[in-house]
């Protein structure tokens, strides 16, 4: 085919509203967009003259699947801006939530939106029929996830126990040794999945892409709550506060969302396969061994592999929940107020949420009220990756001979593939569309 146009409306099964078009005209690509057709939401602007303490509960709402990842993000910012050095004990419960949220969004995303791609379905509604028990293992999984955020942040989505300095719920001793049982069981269910995966076909796509993650220096730790950033092509470490240093944001006349780049690559990845390039060497033991049985290794550079790592991410926070879980239970739970302010400034929190890197950056007034804040999703910074990944598939499979449909189906799946939140990354402004 010399000429093919692609125009798919609202790309399904990803979270929020994207439109792919694709041009090529005489065997060249003349016009390749992702473009981002979400109402924008303007967090940042109706932050402005909130209180400080306000802010995670605000920004938590953001997304649905992404909550505790906004509100961790958030709380560590308006620590940083305020000179707020919680305890070891409120450290280990954000973690554990946190890895609640990691499972709970990879299983979804893994089963729910990816999978159908794999088996040559539209969705899990048939998988229902077809493959019950797969289904039920999916449910299982993720309502054990759920059950997870719920016991440290006090319900299931939108945690309202976690604040700025502290918590004010600890789950009790039952409540852990509960979770605990279930998540030694899910260790089943995880062998299952490693091997459902390692069954499918992932499509082969290699390009130079520069992976942007958290890393945590010094103690060998995976990095999610923690960490400076660092990149495949640029190991150096940047601290929080100087994020804008190594991320670039800039208007497309496409997108509601902006796009990013970093002072090494016009595009750059973030995510679980981000996550994995960079600090593969801290994995658990159990990760490791289920990506040596799924093929995953490092470096990869094939973005359907993300797919994979999440996977991969998922044996590692079962694991390392248990772990956390083992030591709230020999140090013991304990009520602790919540640590007061001790300034007013600028601060930033960075965290790993599920589809990579999440930014807050908080500018605080003299009386605690916010002045500024910017929020950088991860969407957002994936989206010239997409593209620039879109514009290495269409030449190779029209030299293959696929056709439109197969080449709209393998666009989707990448798109899929790196997990966007569209809701999440739209904060710039409204398009007017002109033909």
């Amino acid at each position: 085919m010399r000429n093919v146009t692609i125009d798919v409306k609202h790309v399904t099964r990803l979270e929020g509203h994207g439109n792919l078009a694709v041009r090529v005209r005489d065997g060249e690509i003349t016009s390749l967009q992702l473009a981002i057709v979400e109402s924008p939401r303007f967090f940042e602007s109706f932050l402005r003259g909130r209180m400080y303490d306000e802010a995670p509960h605000i920004t938590c709402r953001i997304c649905g699947i992404c909550s505790v990842g906004h509100t961790t993000a958030s709380v560590k910012g308006i620590e940083a801006a305020c000179g707020i050095e919680v305890s070891d004990q409120t450290i280990l419960l954000r973690k554990l939530l946190f890895f609640g949220e990691q499972i709970q969004s990879h299983v979804l995303h893994l089963y729910f939106l990816a999978v159908p791609d794999f088996l040559g379905v539209g969705s899990v509604i048939p998988l229902a029929a077809t493959h019950p028990d797969v289904v039920r293992r999916a449910l299982r999984m993720k309502k054990l996830a759920n059950d997870l955020c719920a016991a440290v942040g006090g319900r299931h989505i939108h945690p309202i126990a976690m604040h700025v300095g502290g918590f004010t719920h600890t789950p009790s001793d039952e409540e852990l040794l509960g979770l605990k049982r279930r998540l030694e069981a899910s260790r089943a269910d995880l062998a299952e999945t490693a091997a459902l995966f390692k069954q499918l076909q992932v499509p082969a796509l290699l390009r130079d892409t520069e992976y942007v993650a958290l890393k945590v220096t010094g103690n060998g730790e995976y990095a999610f709550y923690d960490g400076e950033i660092v990149s495949t092509k640029d190991p150096s470490p940047t601290k929080p506060a100087d994020y804008r240093n190594r991320i670039v944001e800039s208007v497309v006349e496409h997108s509601a969302a902006k796009h990013c780049r970093s002072p090494q690559s016009p595009s750059y990845a973030v995510g679980a396969l981000a996550r994995f390039n960079n600090n593969h060497g801290q994995l658990h033991p159990a990760a490791r061994n289920v990506a040596g049985e799924v093929g995953l290794k490092a470096p990869c550079r094939n973005p359907f592999h993300n797919n994979t790592a999440q996977l991969v991410e998922t044996v590692h926070c079962i694991e390392s929940s248990i772990a956390l879980i083992d030591t709230m239970l020999q140090h013991g739970l304990k009520a602790e107020p919540c640590v007061r302010p001790q300034r007013f400034d600028r601060g930033v929190g960075l965290a790993e949420v599920p589809r990579g890197l999440l930014v807050h950056e908080y500018m605080l007034d003299d009386r605690g009220r916010i002045e500024n804040a910017n929020l950088i999703i991860p969407t957002g910074q994936n989206l010239a990756n997409i593209e620039a990944d879109m514009r290495a598939i269409v030449p190779a499979m029209l030299e293959a001979g696929s056709s439109k449909e197969e080449i709209t189906l393998r666009l989707e799946m990448l798109i899929r593939a790196y997990d966007p939140c569209i809701s999440c990354a739209t904060h710039f402004l409204d398009i007017e569309w002109v033909d």
